[in-house]
C-alpha cells in the first residue's frame, strides 16, 4: 500500500467511524443484551474515528510532504479541525460538568445526608416527582427525591439504590463524559443522531443488570420502581434543575422516563451468550487496531 493510499485510508476511516458505523450501531438493538461489551464497541468506534482523523496529516506530511498538495491539504484540514474541536469539546464539557456538580453539591450540602445502609451516603430533597441520581466525586452520594421515598416500597427503594451504586462503582460518569467529548468533537452535521441517547441507555441497562445480578435487587422490584418513577409527575427532576444548559445531563439517573420501554425489555431479557459478547469485543479490538495497522504498513514498507 502506497503512502497516498494509507493517507486516503485514514481519512476514509475517520469518515466511516464517525458517519457510518455510529448510525448502524444505533439500529443494532441486539447490543442492548450485552451492554458492557456494547459500550466498549461504541467507545472503540468513536475513538478510532478521532485517531484516524488526527493521524491523517502527520502521515501525509511524513510520507510525501508537498509532492501531493491536494491530499496533504485535505489531511491537514481533517486533522486540524478534529484536534481543535477535540480540545474545545473537552474543555467545554469538562468545565460545564464540574461547575454543575459543584452547584449540585452546594445544594445537597444544605439538605444533609445519611447512611444508606450500603456503605454510601444518601440525601433526600423536597421534590414531589419520584427521582434518583448519583453524584460522583471525592464524596460519592446518592440523591433521592421525597417523591421517590414516599411512592416506592422498601424493596423498590433498595433496587433504586443498587442501581445508583452500580453507576458509582463502575464510574459510568467518566465513560459518558469521554464519549460525549468524542461525540461533540465531530462537526454537528456529521454526528450520528441518537448516539448519545443510545450510549446513555446502555449505561442505564448496565446499571440495571448490575443491580439485579450483584446488587441483590429483584428484577420485578426494579421494574416496578422504574415504572413508578417514569409515571410520576415530573416538571423537572433535581438533576435537571441544576444541569448546565447545552450539556448532556450528568450523572445518569434512574428517572429517565423516555427509556422505560427499552429498559423493561432489557430487564426481562435473558443473559446474552458468549457468542454475542465475544463478537462485540472482537469488533471493538478490530476498530481500535485499524489506524495503527495502516500506519504500521508504512514502516514495514520503509516509508
Amino acid at each position: 500500500m502506497t503512502p497516498a493510499l494509507v493517507t486516503a485510508a485514514l481519512i476514509g476511516g475517520a469518515l466511516v467511524h464517525t458517519l457510518l458505523l455510529p448510525r448502524l450501531l444505533t439500529r443494532w438493538t441486539a447490543l442492548r443484551r450485552a451492554p458492557g461489551e456494547a459500550l466498549a464497541l461504541w467507545q472503540a468506534v468513536s475513538l478510532t474515528g478521532v485517531v484516524c482523523a488526527l493521524l491523517a496529516a502527520p502521515v501525509a506530511a511524513l510520507t510525501f510532504g508537498a509532492d501531493r498538495p491536494r491530499l496533504l491539504a485535505a489531511a491537514l484540514v481533517v486533522s486540524g479541525l478534529m484536534l481543535l474541536r477535540l480540545l474545545l469539546s473537552g474543555h467545554r464539557i469538562g468545565t460545564d460538568l464540574r461547575r454543575m456538580r459543584a452547584r449540585q453539591r452546594e445544594l445537597i450540602d444544605l439538605v444533609g445526608d445519611r447512611s444508606d445502609g450500603r456503605g454510601g451516603r444518601i440525601a433526600v430533597v423536597a421534590h414531589a416527582s419520584p427521582a434518583a441520581y448519583c453524584l460522583p466525586g471525592r464524596r460519592d452520594r446518592i440523591v433521592l427525591s421525597q417523591g421517590a421515598v414516599d411512592q416506592l416500597d422498601d424493596a423498590q427503594l433498595d433496587a433504586v439504590l443498587a442501581h445508583e451504586h452500580a453507576h458509582l462503582r463502575q464510574r459510568h460518569d467518566l465513560l459518558l463524559e469521554l464519549f460525549t467529548v468524542l461525540h461533540e468533537s465531530v462537526p454537528g452535521p456529521l454526528r450520528a443522531p441518537g448516539a448519545l441517547r443510545e450510549v446513555g441507555l446502555l449505561a442505564e441497562i448496565l446499571a440495571d443488570r448490575a443491580a439485579t445480578t450483584t446488587g441483590g435487587a429483584a428484577p420485578r422490584d426494579l421494574a416496578h420502581a422504574l415504572v413508578t418513577m417514569a409515571e410520576g409527575t415530573r416538571p423537572a427532576t433535581p438533576a435537571e434543575a441544576t444541569s448546565a444548559p447545552g450539556t448532556t445531563p450528568y450523572p445518569v439517573s434512574l428517572s429517565a422516563g423516555h427509556q422505560v420501554t427499552e429498559r423493561l425489555q432489557a430487564i426481562a431479557a435473558p443473559e446474552p451468550g458468549m457468542g454475542l459478547r465475544t463478537t462485540l469485543l472482537l469488533l471493538a479490538l478490530g476498530a481500535l487496531a485499524t489506524p495503527w495497522m495502516l500506519v504500521s504498513l508504512l514502516f514495514v514498507q520503509g516509508l
